[in-house]
């Protein structure tokens, strides 16, 4: 698990000297992500920087990564989970491996396979790739978008990056906020796509390889999609002895490490399904963390993860967290994020990598089981209400038809680039929905808009971001491709029933976990902003954001006052005056002070200015 930076420069060489510290540059505001090791290599035109978290091959894994002959190059973020597979095929063809690192497999497969040896490795990646010879530089990322990868075209480069953060220290400009991605944030409390907050800067998108010329010329392709899956006609008997085989495979795969790893336990299904798992295929006990909420109304999953952790007799470590704990967390959160994003599980995520960062490298977590396994609650509106909403707001079905802001508040508070901007909102969810198959189903549709927007943009941000940021890689097996096509493909009786979503899932998790934990009602991960948005922290808040010059930019100033005081006065508009305090944290961040790093606690006020 890595940060990676690089360039690639018109056929005119830069200086290379100036060329090592634009790449030095970037490979700073990437130490986090490594903080173990840090390499970087020019050859003409192409620069690439990687800063390393040494998990497999820890002595011998430096990077960049050569072939002998020094034609071909690589940096990688990431794990091949199938790289001792991978090592057996590809030393059978004759490749001659010097390192026992899981990235080198990207190399070998590369000279063995070229443009095809994407589709032999198994893992979640995000990785550069420059063929000397050829003379082109390859990115690409994983199938499902684990690993983030994004990069800017200027005039006489072509600059890539882990994160944005050091991208924004190679543009020749002031960066500039693109209005269609801020209301998508607003909205949808992400953006996806393409098009990233920050105009000109793209994101590599899931499944997706870009090769450049020494032209600077690009060209995109897929390797894989969602949309490729076909549905099947199985019994659950049938399904569930292939999926048997299928996750053992996978957990086994996702357990090799040369270092200790653990588990974050949330009360939920998931988690505790991979908690069984890890407790089937090892001996030691394992490590476990969860994290609740004191003095709140709102209940967590302590109780339950505790009630886990004690039934496979994990080391556990619940956190509970107080409201100055969680709120003094958000300035490095909104750091570590990145991208804008407003999902509020960042905040205690980011306090459980943290403490888990202290003693281990690596953590498993259950990301994805309920987009790929058809968990959520939304999945399963009846077709009447589906109906109703697809007339009022047509193009997906019913699916993801409503912002998050109340309409009394963004008709009054938006200003005028942001109300030019509102077709944004449902563009990602109108596309992904009108591209599936026609044979599909609607909960196929459903899974498929979530897989494709909120999934890599939202969720997996979260996943990536706020555990990198503590040098703490996070492991995903609901996510592996293989599970992925698996649990896409199964019919929909399998995947909902009278009882719920995840109807397939918890029936075969039956054999491993109690089924009053398996059929307890879904509360998912909630964090009671809603409860602690009031006093004298609304008061302060209220006074800054009314005076800041990028809200006063974006939003009407006399509407941000009522909000204000309705929220005072027991009015519930926590979500809209959350978004607007993390959109003013995170503008003066990345648009005022790039490259400012708060610390992993911080009063948030003092980082409005």
């Amino acid at each position: 698990m890595c940060g990676i930076a690089g360039l690639i420069t018109r056929q005119t060489t830069p200086e290379p000297t100036r060329q090592r510290e634009m790449l030095a540059k970037m490979a700073g505001l990437l130490c986090h992500r490594g903080p173990d090791d840090e390499g970087i290599h020019i050859d003409g035109q192409v620069g690439l920087a990687h800063t390393r978290l040494s998990i497999i091959d820890i002595d011998g894994g430096h990077q960049p990564l050569f072939s002998a002959d020094k034609n071909l190059s690589l940096i990688a973020n990431g794990e091949i989970y199938n790289y001792i597979e991978l090592q057996q095929a590809l030393s059978a063809q004759g490749r001659q491996f010097t390192t026992n690192s899981d990235s080198e497999t990207i190399l070998q497969a590369y000279a063995s396979y070229g443009r095809d040896f994407l589709q032999h490795l198994h893992g979640m990646f995000a990785f550069a790739l420059h063929d000397k010879q050829k003379q082109r530089l390859i990115l690409a990322r994983d199938r499902l978008g684990i690993k983030p990868l994004f990069y800017t075209v200027l005039p006489d480069r072509v600059v890539f990056a882990s994160e944005i953060k050091a991208l924004l220290s190679q543009l020749p400009h002031t960066p500039e906020i693109n209005p269609e991605a801020f209301i998508q944030y607003l909205q949808s409390q992400f953006n996806t796509g393409r098009e990233t907050i920050i105009k000109g800067v793209h994101r590599l998108l899931p499944g997706e390889a870009l090769a450049i010329d020494a032209n600077l010329k690009l060209r995109h392709w897929h390797y894989w999609s969602a949309l490729d899956i076909k549905p099947s006609e199985i019994d659950f008997h049938e399904a569930s002895m292939q999926f048997d085989t299928l996750f053992e495979t996978v957990m086994r795969e996702h357990m090799r490490s040369d270092v200790p790893y653990g588990l974050f336990l949330s009360g939920g299904v998931d988690s505790a399904i991979l908690l069984a798992m890890l407790d089937r295929l090892q001996d030691r006990p394992i490590r476990s963390f969860s994290v609740g909420f004191s003095d709140v109304k709102m209940a967590d999953e302590l109780d339950d993860a505790k009630r886990m952790a004690k039934h496979f007799n994990t080391q556990h470590t619940p956190l509970t967290l107080s409201r100055e704990a969680v709120f003094n967390t958000l300035p490095h959160t909104v750091w570590a994020a990145d991208d804008l994003m407003r999902d509020y599980a960042s905040l205690p995520t980011s306090v459980l990598a943290q403490h888990a960062a202290r003693e281990l490298k690596v953590v498993f977590s259950g990301e994805g089981g309920d987009e790929v396994f058809a968990g959520y609650g939304r999945y399963r509106k009846a077709r009447p209400e589906r109906w109703l909403r697809n007339l009022i707001m047509p193009g997906s079905g019913g699916f993801r038809t409503r912002g998050h802001w109340q309409h009394r508040w963004s008709s009054r508070l938006f200003g005028a680039e942001l109300k030019a901007a509102k077709t944004a909102v449902r563009a990602p969810y109108i596309n992904a929905w009108q591209a599936t198959p026609k044979g599909w189903t609607d909960i196929q549709r459903s899974q498929y808009t979530d897989l494709s927007t909120a999934l890599p943009d939202n969720l997996l941000v979260k996943a990536d971001r706020m555990l990198m940021a503590h040098g703490l890689e996070g492991r995903v097996p609901f996510l592996d491709h293989r599970v992925v096509e698996f649990g896409m493909s199964l019919p929909d009786q399998l995947k909902v029933d009278s009882r719920g979503g995840k109807a397939f899932l918890k029936r075969w998790a039956e054999q491993f976990l109690p089924a009053d934990h398996l059929y307890r009602k879904k509360r998912g991960f909630h964090v009671p902003v809603r409860e602690w948005l009031y006093g004298p922290f609304l008061d302060k808040l209220a006074n800054k954001l009314t005076h800041n010059t990028a809200i006063k930019t974006w939003f009407r100033a006399e509407s941000v006052k009522q909000i204000l005081e309705q929220q005072r006065t027991g009015h519930n508009a926590s979500l809209e005056i959350w978004g607007m305090m993390q959109f003013a944290i995170w503008h003066r961040l990345f648009i005022e002070q790039p490259g400012t790093r708060p610390t992993e606690q911080e009063d948030p006020l003092d980082w409005i200015s």
